[in-house]
């Protein structure tokens, strides 16, 4: 992914509230499928990192991201944002 690529990535996500929430129990399998239904659903989301969860943020969402597939855009605060795009390019909703 390019840096102009990320760039526009970063700039949808700022109007998008979080979809996935996690919590002290950090990634279990039922959340990573939650964070893989709904990115197969939107391409782009946000999820929100409780303060009871302790992990590294950075690391985290790298784990996330190779779990469901998708591509690591930021993480910032306590959100990380993923994308994946659709596998049917005529079902994509963000054109990079």
């Amino acid at each position: 992914m390019t840096s102009k690529q990320r760039s526009k990535l970063m700039s949808l996500a700022q109007s998008l509230e979080p979809v996935v929430h996690i919590g002290k129990s950090s990634l279990t399998p039922e959340l990573t499928q939650a964070v893989s239904e709904a990115i197969e659903k939107r391409e782009l989301i946000k999820i929100e990192v409780n303060k009871n969860c302790f992990d590294d943020l950075k690391e985290l969402g790298e784990t996330l991201a190779g779990r469901t597939r998708s591509s690591l855009v930021q993480v910032i605060g306590r959100k990380i944002v993923l994308y994946k795009p659709a596998n049917d390019p005529k079902d994509r909703k963000i054109e990079l």
